[in-house]
């Protein structure tokens, strides 16, 4: 049996205002990122600056510099390695700059690849880590969830579960969750209120992470609106009572 689990919303950031936006709506954290139209990259870190500083949310910030997946260019992996040693020194003066989002394959499979995973997270020992969607290319995704169980910072799996609908899913989502145990399965990948109230019956499931739904016109390129986020948050919040 998995426990109740606490309810979180997170809300996909691109700007300062993005960020605002999320913290007045009532989201629970935000996920920094630039180039969403590419599946969201690294942003600057004078963005995260600056996010961090207009809101006191809990922040986790993407490292990916390319869309693929696979890194083995010595000059990307360096630059990844920068990247994650300047958010942790940022994070001495923001502590709630909580984490970092991540994830890499490598070939033949493809298999995570698990050394670069580890390599990177060593530069950020006093943050945590999700998971993300990379791992929906393995031949197997829930099998990250063992995977990594040997790099105790990742915590939290961002997954949509597959290409179904989200009814056929929901067993599979549950089944995610019961195995990985305190870590959190973050469901994402399309997200809005009509996915929520298809998985909210399940009560394990209580971690969403939202994209276009928080967005005016439903639409990448659009703001973040507020009211969009309450609207969300108030069906979250109405469903944990």
């Amino acid at each position: 049996m998995v426990r109740q689990r606490s309810p979180l919303l997170e809300v996909i950031a691109c700007s300062v205002e993005d960020a605002l936006a999320a913290a007045e709506g009532g989201a629970d954290r935000i996920e920094l990122i630039s180039h969403y139209e590419l599946g969201g990259l690294t942003p600057s870190i004078e963005l995260v600056r600056e996010v961090l500083t207009a809101t006191p949310l809990p922040v986790r910030v993407m490292l990916r510099d390319r869309e693929a997946f696979e890194v083995v260019d010595p000059e990307e992996i360096a630059q990844l390695c920068r990247t994650a040693a300047a958010l942790q020194a940022l994070s001495e003066s923001f502590p709630h700059l909580e984490g970092v989002v991540l994830g890499f394959l490598r070939s033949p499979g493809p298999v995570l690849d698990l050394p670069l995973l580890g390599h990177i997270l060593a530069k950020v020992p006093r943050l945590r880590a999700t998971l993300h969607r990379a791992t929906e290319d393995l031949p197997d995704p829930g099998s990250a969830i063992e995977a990594v169980a040997g790099l105790p910072q990742i915590d939290t799996f961002l997954t949509s579960g597959g290409p179904e609908p989200w009814a056929d899913k929901v067993a599979r989502l549950t089944e995610w969750q019961d195995r990985a145990g305190e870590r959190t399965v973050l469901v994402g990948g399309g997200v809005d209120a009509a996915a929520m109230a298809v998985l909210l019956p399940s009560r394990p499931l209580r971690a969403f992470h939202v994209g276009v739904a928080a967005r005016q016109g439903n639409r990448v390129e659009g703001p973040v609106l507020a009211s969009l986020v309450r609207a969300l948050a108030d069906q979250l919040a109405a469903s944990s009572r």
